[in-house]
């Protein structure tokens, strides 16, 4: 794993781009911002993944995660992932949230085998029209939840 700075912000827009349709992916310039804001961080797998999640007080979010298509199904995202939640720990969170789109059945599961459970529901809240789902776990129960 490798901790992202600023220098890193184009190569992460780079795997969010090969990750997301244009209208959801992010530029390096959100990279940057986000990545200079206080509690942020940066991961990024040099096997095709990225994190980026923000911790707060005791609550702690994942603000985006992508893997490359070709890169998915190996176990990339699930490491990425149980090291934010880790790293969260250490700053102090005891809750970590995100929010998944509905239709998304690859990342439910890998949020749901990690230990997350639904919370909530902001309808039609992506680009395509399908809902975000808002999930959470406690830090506690083990970064490597479900594996």
């Amino acid at each position: 794993m490798i901790e992202a700075t600023l220098a890193h912000a184009e190569a992460m827009a780079a795997v969010h781009a090969a990750a997301f349709p244009p209208a959801e992916s992010w530029d390096a310039a959100a990279f940057a911002t986000q990545l200079a804001m206080p509690g942020v961080f940066g991961l990024i797998d040099p096997a095709g993944g990225i994190i980026l999640a923000r911790a707060v007080a005791d609550e702690a979010e994942v603000l985006t995660i992508a893997v490359l298509p070709a890169a998915r199904r190996h176990g990339i995202g699930r490491r990425l992932l149980a090291a934010a939640i880790a790293r969260a720990g250490t700053m102090g969170g005891v809750m970590f949230f995100l929010e998944v789109s509905d239709v998304n059945t690859g990342a439910l599961l890998l949020y749901e085998t990690s230990g997350f459970v639904q919370i909530g529901r902001r309808r039609r809240y992506y680009p395509d029209g399908s809902d975000a789902l808002v999930m959470r776990r406690p830090i506690t129960c083990g970064a490597a939840a479900g594996g």
